[in-house]
């Protein structure tokens, strides 16, 4: 082998081995996925984005097919026949000096012909057929734009969705870790006879019930690992562990306004603009709907010839038969039935339908982004409230701690502020956490990559 063709194949083969061992890392467990690689790789992956792409090759094959008929068409034709007459009599002739015996029971001819047609008019249907062949194709490239963004959207949300899962988890945590403090305790206050069994029970039951709670919040984390595992199309096995962001000096940020990001959203995202092209194509299809009234201009051109046993040498035959033609063919329609006037009132109410579409796309577009400002807004209060609301319900439950060890506090009311306590945390979580979520998609609609 050629020393220079070795190197090339070792190159090769040293690059796919590359190749092959960074998928391997990325793919790595465990693996700290950012909210980024999470898209990166469920945009790579998904099938529903995966068959949106076949759907544009198909779109740019539709093209090309289109555009080739405006490209005359040639087709070479023949025919054989070979007949048999079983009850042919003989006959006899002359051939030098000698007499033969003839019989022509069975004889063959045949016809060749290349011809060739193409259309000069057809009433614009080739050339309008060719602008939506291209408009079909610019939409079924904005269908992949628009699988990939409701892709990055349910993705951010079942992102965030795990980061406050992770977090209630942690917070049940250290609330049984406090459960099973303050039960030690009891039990030793017991034994020294400060407490009875009953007290003892209670402090028991609250153990179990914070137990109880994480076992809840472990089996909802779970559940949104799935789906999240299932939008990436990972294995059930795979392990997935999500990157802990730095959020809290983003859950107060300024918001945009919402006629900001509403402009900004109509004159980029691609299911409005796949909708205005929709609205193009119903023109188009007036167009062609209305070339069914014009009339058609065709040509053609063509060259024939045959042969036939006994009449002579093939070629000569096929030379003596050979025959050209040229020809151009006009067609006028006069009535169809008003199948073109119908076909004509339908593009016009395909039109209206497709604006109303459109008009329908853009409310919902309106109203989602309100939603998500408004939601934005509205959780970042609860979240300054929530903060407020934890520090006096940890100063309150540390407080009545204190005065139940003094013995001027019972249970009851020690458990009463610990529930207090653990509400307000959590109801401070999914405000930090639906805050962060409405302005990341709030500044994802204002053209801002989606980030926490």
């Amino acid at each position: 082998m050629n020393k220079s063709v070795f190197i090339l194949l070792a190159g090769c083969l040293m690059l796919m081995a590359m190749n092959a061992n960074a998928q391997e890392a990325y793919y790595e467990k465990p693996y700290t996925w950012t909210l980024q690689d999470c898209i990166h790789w469920a945009k790579q992956q998904s099938i529903t984005v995966q068959r949106k792409k076949v759907n544009v090759r198909t779109s740019q094959v539709d093209l090309k097919n289109a555009k080739a008929n405006r490209l005359p068409t040639v087709d070479f034709s023949t025919s054989q026949y070979v007949s048999n007459r079983p009850f042919q009599e003989s006959y006899s002739g002359v051939v030098g000096s000698e007499v033969i015996s003839f019989s022509n029971k069975n004889s063959y001819s045949g016809n060749y012909g290349l011809n060739a047609s193409m259309n000069l008019y057809n009433g614009g249907q080739t050339k309008n057929n060719i602008r939506l062949a291209e408009i079909n194709t610019q939409i079924a490239e904005l269908q992949v734009q628009v699988s990939e963004l409701n892709i990055e959207e349910l993705l951010t949300q079942l992102y965030v969705q795990i980061l406050y899962s992770q977090d209630a988890v942690k917070h049940d945590d250290e609330l049984i870790a406090l459960a099973q403090a303050q039960l030690e305790q009891a039990r030793a206050r017991k034994q020294a006879g400060l407490l009875n069994k009953a007290d003892v029970s209670q402090f028991e039951a609250q153990l179990a019930k914070d137990k109880y709670q994480k076992v809840a919040d472990e089996t909802a984390l779970e559940g949104y690992r799935l789906q999240l595992k299932q939008l990436m199309e990972l294995d059930g096995d795979d392990n997935l562990v999500l990157a802990d962001p730095v959020l809290e000096n983003n859950v107060l940020a300024e918001l945009p306004g919402k006629q900001e990001v509403y402009d900004h959203a109509v004159g980029t995202r691609p299911e409005l603009k796949a909708q205005q092209l929709a609205m193009d194509r119903t023109y188009i299809n007036e167009e062609i709907a209305k070339a069914g009234s014009r009339p058609v201009i065709n040509a053609s051109a063509g060259i024939t010839t045959t042969n036939s046993t006994g009449n002579g040498n093939m070629f000569t035959q096929l030379k003596k038969q050979w025959s050209n033609g040229i020809g151009v063919s006009l067609i006028i329609p006069i009535w169809d039935h008003g199948k073109t006037k119908n076909a004509v009132a339908r593009a016009r109410l395909e039109r209206e339908n497709t604006y109303l579409d459109m008009v329908e796309t853009q409310k919902n577009l309106w109203k989602t982004i309100e939603n998500y400002w408004l939601q934005a807004r509205n959780n970042q209060q609860r979240y300054i409230a929530a903060q407020e609301n934890v520090d006096y319900c940890r100063e309150s439950y540390d407080l009545t701690s204190e005065q139940f060890r003094l013995g001027m506090k019972n249970i009851v009311e020690l458990t009463q502020d610990k529930t207090n306590l653990s509400t307000a945390i959590q109801q401070m979580l999914r405000a930090k956490y639906e805050a962060l979520l409405n302005m990341a998609l709030l500044k994802y609609y204002n053209g801002e990559n989606i980030a926490l």
